[in-house]
This record gives C-alpha cells, sequence and structure tokens, in this order.
C-alpha cells in the first residue's frame, strides 16, 4: 500500500500588482534532511485522521499556519503518485490563501528555510515535474478564478 501524505500549496497576494496574476507568491519549505529539497508543507496521513485534517495539521506544524489564518480555494485537489526509496507514495495537496500577507511563517526542525516565491521561481525551487505541474494547475486555477469576477 502506498504512503499517504496530505498538504496545502500555500499562496498569499500582494497588493498592488499589475497584471493581477503577477501578485501571487507560493510559500515553498526547505528540508532540513536528505537533499534539503523545497516542497510545500504536508506529511503523512496519522490513523484514524482524514486528509483534510492532515493537510491543516501538517501546515500548522511546519509552517505554523493554522486553519483561522488560510482559506481553502473551492474546486482544487491535486494527487501526486511518484516512489520513495522504492516504495510507492501518494500526496494529496489542497490550495489555500494565506489571509494575511503579512503573516510570519514558522517553521519546525523538519525545514530550514522557506521562501515566498512567484509561479517560476517557485517551479524552479521544486524540482520535481509533477510538482511544478501541481505549481502551474494552482496558477491557472486562481486565473480561471479572477477572470469570473
Amino acid at each position: 500500500m502506498a504512503l499517504r501524505a496530505c498538504g496545502f500549496i500555500v499562496f498569499r497576494r500582494l497588493a498592488s500588482c499589475i497584471p493581477p496574476a503577477g501578485n501571487i507568491e507560493y510559500l515553498l519549505l526547505q528540508t532540513s534532511y536528505g537533499e534539503h529539497h523545497w516542497t510545500p508543507p504536508k506529511g503523512h496521513v496519522d490513523p484514524g485522521e482524514d486528509d483534510l485534517t492532515t493537510a491543516l495539521r501538517e501546515t500548522k506544524e511546519e509552517a505554523g499556519l493554522g486553519a483561522d489564518q488560510l482559506r481553502v480555494i473551492d474546486g482544487f485537489l491535486q494527487e501526486l503518485h511518484y516512489e520513495v526509496r522504492g516504495k510507492p507514495k501518494e500526496v494529496l495537496y489542497w490550495l489555500a490563501e494565506l489571509r494575511d500577507p503579512g503573516t510570519a511563517v514558522t517553521l519546525s526542525d523538519e525545514h530550514q528555510d522557506y521562501r515566498w516565491a512567484r509561479l517560476e521561481e517557485a517551479c524552479s525551487l521544486a524540482g520535481y515535474k509533477d510538482l511544478q505541474d501541481t505549481l502551474r494547475a494552482a496558477q491557472r486555477h486562481l486565473e480561471a478564478q479572477q477572470d469570473k469576477q
């Protein structure tokens, strides 16, 4: 059975950027172990825990951002499937906006750094194609929502 992890693509909107899509920055955390890769907050599902609860708990643990500081965006859920040390892993990502763009990020011991980055820099940091595709899908989803307003 695949290891299952859940997390959030967390973004913030900066005021007064033209075009509006240029005002979106994504939160990436740099791991303090292994290859020091960059990833959105995520973690393994605890026994008896539902997926969204896991995503909220892990985002609070890893970035210090709680449910009251986030607004979950409707209609976005991405599933990634890959192998870690020869074992299948499945990761679910929801999309959430940081309500106050000035809110401080507080890292856990699992991470050594964080960065708010616009899409292309975030994709460059992310490294893995499936995560880059997820970030681009998030951007498209947000742009489509903006077009409807």
